[in-house]
């Protein structure tokens, strides 16, 4: 099971977003693949130990950045790309948490990024990079 913990600044929309993904889950019986769970960035030190990958909203980005250089977690942190997480896709979004962990584990790149992607702002895909690359 990929355990996915979104993070954002505490907004309504992420934890929303959060909603409809663990409903997209159940309808496609993937309860037993995949969790997603919300929680605002700020518990991040309470709840990582339970997840495999931290997945940030893009306005993040220096805050993940710090945490990640400070705490040197032992799991993927991964800035997703603004236009992706507008649309926020189950499919596309699982993709990437599946692609990110795999790639994590050779790399130890932390936080994560795609090659051509080091810049979040200049993403312009909507979709997984597994599936545009």
């Amino acid at each position: 099971m990929i355990r996915i913990l979104l993070c954002c600044g505490g907004g309504f929309s992420s934890s929303y977003l959060t909603v409809k993904m663990q409903n997209e889950i159940k309808d496609k019986n993937l309860q037993d693949e995949v969790l997603i769970d919300f929680y605002p960035f700020k518990l991040v030190d309470e709840k990582i130990g339970n997840y495999d990958i931290v997945m940030c909203c893009p306005h993040l980005n220096f805050e993940m950045k710090r945490y990640v250089k400070a705490h040197h977690p032992k799991i993927p942190f991964y800035l997703l790309p603004p236009r992706m997480y507008g649309l926020m896709s189950f499919d596309e979004l699982y993709q990437d948490a599946k692609d990110v962990i795999k790639e994590f584990k050779q790399t130890k790149m932390n936080p994560f990024h795609f090659p051509g992607e080091e810049n979040n702002l200049r993403i312009e895909r909507s979709q997984a990079y597994y599936h545009i690359h």
